[in-house]
């Protein structure tokens, strides 16, 4: 388990085994890569102080490598360009694991008997993408409309949403399966409209049911699920009429606003569904690369796209008690001050209490019971609590009585 969890938390700080072994010599502790290696290959364990001085080099609490994981990732899709390096994809999938595990024990935790399944379709061409992306409207009963936040949208609807930053534009977006539960890794620091355009996309991957064909093939269908999810056609079709000419830069930044669907997206929509033909889609990609537009586009969708239910359900269930915020912090998420506060106090928490042996159980409890027959609890009367309300209170409660 800890040979494990220290490849995890190497992968997830972008180190190589060479790498981790020159920090660590850096503070005067000698170690090799081939004695890193057979502590992740667990052919031998390593010290206390190894670990030590590793968390601090990693960036992870001391505590992450004696969790043991309980969650299988099974990764299906990832976008990204050549450029990005193996040791980069494997930090975002070091990362998204934990972020996953956490998401699915919390929802575990909160929510249980909670669905998680995401309609399957067959598809095999791109009409069937088209109408892939108008059964998950349907299943998730949003309608017809624009779809004013899919992020969110999609964690109320129990989709797995890992947030991952990346400034380098290389990374787009990676979608997998956990346990049933659908989850899409998706690049948070692009603009709301490419971040909304790439979990469609996930998702479109995480619904289509599509036999073996070329990678390429299979990422048009992706494609087109994903616009076809944030723009039905019937809507394009009302919004740019059947058949067109030309199209105004002016009014697709307004449609982009509208539906969170880039002018580019919007270009290409519009060909696909053959409102404009091949010339005049050529004509304005050539456009949008001159201007350098397919790096950053004039507009801005202004909605928010922020994956929340992560934050939320991490705070409810160390609130309530139910996980320690070492848990929490594991995985980096920072909790509010009134939280870190509370951890630090000795009171025990209902969760702790479970996790103790019987008999420390009975004994804490034992404990309590004597000091709490120390202390003089103040007895009220039945209406006594209700004295210092302020007397024109009163007036105004009588007055709606009658």
């Amino acid at each position: 388990m800890i040979g494990a969890r220290l490849k995890q938390a190497r992968l997830l700080a972008g180190m190589t085994m060479t790498q981790l072994a020159d920090e660590l010599r850096a503070y005067d502790f000698p170690i090799t890569k081939q004695a890193i290696s057979k502590y992740e290959k667990e052919k031998s364990y390593p010290s206390a102080q190894f670990l030590l001085l590793a968390s601090s080099v990693l960036g992870v609490p001391s505590t992450y490598f004696t969790h043991e994981p309980n969650k299988t990732v099974e990764w299906l899709a990832f976008r990204c360009r050549k450029k990005l390096s193996q040791t980069e994809r494997n930090k975002i999938k070091a990362f998204a694991s934990d972020i996953v595990e956490l998401q699915i024990e919390l929802r575990e935790l909160l929510y249980p008997g909670s669905s998680c399944e995401l309609p399957s379709v067959k598809v095999a061409n791109l009409d069937e993408a088209e109408k892939a992306a108008e059964q998950l409207r349907e299943y998730w009963a949003v309608g017809n409309r624009p779809l004013d936040n899919l992020a969110q949208t999609a964690e109320d609807r129990d989709v797995v949403v890992v947030s991952w930053k990346d400034n380098t534009g290389l990374f787009d977006g990676l979608s997998a399966i956990c346990e049933g539960r659908s989850i899409a890794v998706i690049n948070t620091s692009v603009p709301a409209d490419r971040q909304r355009l790439s979990l469609a996309h996930e998702l479109g991957h995480l619904v289509m049911d599509i036999e073996e064909m070329p990678s390429k093939e299979e990422e048009k269908l992706a494609y087109r699920f994903a616009a076809a999810l944030l723009a039905p056609a019937d809507h394009a079709y009302h919004e740019l009429g059947k058949k067109r000419h030309h199209l105004d830069w002016g009014e697709l930044e307004a449609l982009k606003r509208k539906y969170g669907m880039s002018m580019a997206a919007w270009v290409r929509r519009a060909r696909d569904l053959d409102i404009i033909n091949d010339s005049t889609y050529t004509s304005m990609n050539r456009f949008i690369k001159v201007h350098s537009w397919h790096k950053n586009e004039p507009g801005e969708y202004l909605g928010d796209e922020e994956p929340l239910q992560l934050k939320q359900m991490a705070q409810r269930a160390v609130a309530e008690g139910l996980m320690s915020p070492d848990r929490i912090s594991r995985v980096g998420i920072e909790m509010p001050e009134s939280h870190r506060e509370k951890a630090e106090s000795t009171h025990l928490t209902v969760r702790d209490l479970l996790a103790m042996p019987e008999e420390e159980r009975q004994a804490v409890m034992k404990e309590a019971f004597a000091l709490a027959a120390e202390e003089e609890f103040e007895i009220f009367e039945a209406n006594e609590i209700f004295d210092d309300y302020d007397e024109v209170y009163d007036a105004e409660a009588i007055n709606e009585a009658k």
